[in-house]
C-alpha cells in the first residue's frame, strides 16, 4: 500500500507540474508597450539577411558596441536578439556591466524574437 501511495503521489504531483508549465507557456507575442527598442546584435553583413522590422543593429563584437548602445536609455526596456541567442545573451552582460537597469530580455535567435515580439522578419 505504500509503494501505491508514493507511485499515486508522485503522478499527482507530475500531473500538476506539466499542467502548470502548459499553462505559462503561450504563442502570443510579448506586451511590447514598455519596450523601448529591439536590438540585433549581429554583424551587418548577418542584418541585411534579415533582422527584425525597425531593430536596431549594434554589433556587439565591435569594438564600437558600448559607444553605440550609450545613446540609449539605460533605464528602458529592451528585447537583444542575435543568432542563436548567445550573442545577446553576451550583449546583455556588457549593458548591465555599462549601467543598464531597465528589463532585458534576451529573444534568441531572428526567428524566436519575431515570435516573442510579433515584429516580421524584414531584409
Amino acid at each position: 500500500m505504500t509503494k501505491f501511495l508514493k507511485i499515486f503521489t508522485a503522478l499527482i504531483v507530475a500531473a500538476f507540474a506539466v499542467g502548470s508549465l502548459s499553462a505559462c507557456s503561450t504563442n502570443e507575442p510579448m506586451d511590447m508597450t514598455s519596450i523601448a527598442a529591439v536590438v540585433d546584435v549581429r554583424t551587418a553583413e548577418e542584418f541585411a539577411t534579415g533582422h527584425l522590422d525597425g531593430a536596431l543593429n549594434f554589433d556587439v563584437q565591435s569594438a564600437s558596441f558600448a559607444e553605440q548602445v550609450s545613446s540609449l536609455d539605460p533605464a528602458a526596456d529592451y528585447v537583444i536578439y542575435c543568432r542563436s541567442g548567445n550573442r545577446s545573451g553576451a550583449a546583455i552582460d556588457s549593458m548591465k556591466a555599462l549601467g543598464f537597469t531597465g528589463t532585458l530580455t534576451n529573444g534568441g535567435a531572428v526567428a524566436n524574437a519575431s515570435s516573442l515580439t510579433g515584429i516580421e522578419i524584414v531584409q
